[in-house]
């Protein structure tokens, strides 16, 4: 299974990103997508994640300024982030796994956000 994430890059306080992350269409299709990020010397965390049915789901430090989404005819998973700052600089991961939480547990290769301030 292949997870491929993109959109990352450098962005100053305050400005907009889109990741990306497209997924094989049998997984996307059953799989709960989601975003994590690691900075350095952190563990990773859980930052959005949506079902199927597109019930959605987000870290407290993350609402009201990020949006998950689906495009489920192009198996693609988007992080809207927005009004973002300093301290979301991190390595952003996606993830599928099956809603229930036990079985696969895909992840894509990472893409890097740096935020400035």
């Amino acid at each position: 299974v292949q997870l491929q994430a993109s959109g990352g890059g450098l962005v100053q306080a305050g400005g907009s990103l889109r990741l990306s992350c497209a997924a094989s269409k049998v997984i996307f299709s059953i799989s709960r997508m989601a975003w994590y990020r690691q900075a350095p010397g952190n563990q990773r965390e859980f930052v959005a994640s949506i079902l199927s049915g597109g019930s959605t789901n987000y870290a407290d430090s993350v609402k009201g300024r990020f949006t998950v989404s689906r495009d489920n005819a192009k198996n693609t998973v988007y992080l809207q982030m927005d009004d973002m700052r300093p301290d979301d600089t991190s390595v952003y991961y996606c993830n599928a796994r099956p809603p229930s939480g036990e079985g696969y547990n895909y992840w894509g290769q990472g893409t890097e956000v740096t935020v400035s301030s």
